[in-house]
């Protein structure tokens, strides 16, 4: 017989909105993808190429270090190793010891720092994100206790988070606020000038930046994206005061199952972070350490990375943008296209239901990456494309949707 009793949980978490890709399978539930053609996915963003041969060693070598618990602060060569690469990016010579820390992948670092820095028994503790946006942000704000805001992105900017939207009463009961540079779906890079905006903004109100950069070594200009933490330190802010920047090997070097990335910045922030994932049992395995710290000393990987991103950019953009109203990003591996009007008013969810119908192909509906703010979706209209895959496969896909939209004129 049942129990009446109820199970005890964490009330917070019914606040949480399902993730956009259980979303989108409830939504395809009743699409039946065309047999005739095999299925592609550019749904989620999963890098595809091969792993570095050097990372996959770098494991097989260090297996006996299994036999001993590993320190949350991680080894001290590995924290050498992501500060060397900082400086031979940025330029920046940061501490090991107390502003450079390693993490089981960007995720859990940018769930952890919500639950570190926000007090939620301050009245209407806000985090504040872009939008659209990473999942994680909005969930981590949610299970700290806090309220969300959101800054929408601008088509009419390159796609940048249109910070003027947020009112000098939401900045006050800020106390952390998410950037992506480069930005997850639009590839977006911030500028100087955006970051000193926000900059003068936490020094008014007193709130935590975190910087997701995971992307920011696919890039298609020539200039590389601009780190929060290389701003700060043009900007003289030297103490990297009140940031955090998050950085991942995943998409840098295609090895999204490694789960292993870091974070750096403030040191009395991280001080604190440290003490909260110390508790919440977050190190990482020390073969995970070991092949981090080939990863990260190794740059030719990544430069070769680069190029086979940019040329797959170059066969499959000009296809999709002969029929979609879409261009190439400043960086990341995503195209952000505009569903046409001429399809059901750019029902971004129904065009990529029939998409997958009559040509299988996979593409996740930009409306599902973003929360309505501000009396819009901004993600509403949009398709999100991860070109993970192969050329070929990216190219076909492309092929497959430009045919589609020629139905649709």
């Amino acid at each position: 017989m049942p129990s009446s009793v109820s199970v005890p949980h964490n009330p917070l978490l019914d606040r949480l909105h399902p993730y956009p890709f259980e979303r989108l399978r409830a939504l395809n539930k009743g699409v039946t993808p065309n047999p005739a053609l095999r299925p592609i996915s550019l749904g989620i963003g999963e890098p595809k190429h091969p792993a570095p041969k050097l990372i996959e060693d770098a494991l097989i070598a260090s297996v006996k270090s299994l036999s001993v618990y590993p320190a949350t602060a991680g080894e001290p060569a590995l924290r050498e190793a992501i500060s060397a690469w900082i400086s031979r990016r940025y330029g920046l010579t940061l501490d090991a010891t107390t502003q450079v820390l390693p993490v089981n992948g960007s995720r859990e670092a940018l769930f952890a720092l919500a639950q570190t820095v926000i007090d939620p028994n301050r009245p209407g503790a806000t985090v504040v994100c872009p939008n659209p946006f990473y999942q994680i942000y909005e969930g981590a704000a949610l299970l700290a206790g806090a309220q969300t805001a959101f800054a929408n992105s601008d088509p009419a900017r390159n796609f940048a988070a249109d910070w003027s939207q947020i009112d000098e009463a939401t900045w006050a009961r800020t106390q952390l606020l998410y950037v992506c540079s480069p930005g997850n779906p639009t590839g977006a890079v911030m500028p100087l000038d955006e970051w000193k905006t926000l900059f003068e903004l936490s020094d008014r109100h007193g709130f935590v930046i975190a910087s997701d950069e995971c992307y920011s070594e696919i890039y298609f200009r020539d200039e590389a994206p601009l780190s929060g933490l290389e701003a700060a330190a043009r900007l003289g802010r030297h103490d990297f005061r009140n940031l955090i920047a998050f950085t991942s090997l995943s998409k840098r070097s295609n090895v999204p199952g490694l789960r292993s990335g870091f974070v750096a910045g403030d040191a009395a922030i991280m001080k604190r972070f440290l003490l909260y994932r110390t508790y919440h049992g977050s190190a990482m395995n020390p073969m995970v350490q070991a092949a981090s710290i080939a990863a990260w000393g190794d740059e030719a990987h990544v430069i070769a990375n680069r190029a086979q991103y940019r040329a797959k950019f170059a066969h499959v953009t000009p296809v999709l943008a002969a029929h979609l109203n879409v261009a190439l990003p400043d960086a990341g591996f995503y195209l952000w296209a505009e569903v046409p009007k001429s399809f059901l008013n750019g029902d971004d969810i129904a065009f990529s239901q029939a998409l997958l119908a009559q040509y299988n192909v996979a593409v996740l509906p930009g409306s599902l990456l973003a929360r309505e703010a501000h009396g819009v979706n901004p993600g509403a209209g949009r398709i999100r494309l991860a070109l993970v895959a192969e050329t070929a496969e990216c190219l076909e896909a492309a092929e497959r949707i430009a045919a589609f939209a020629r139905t649709l004129t």
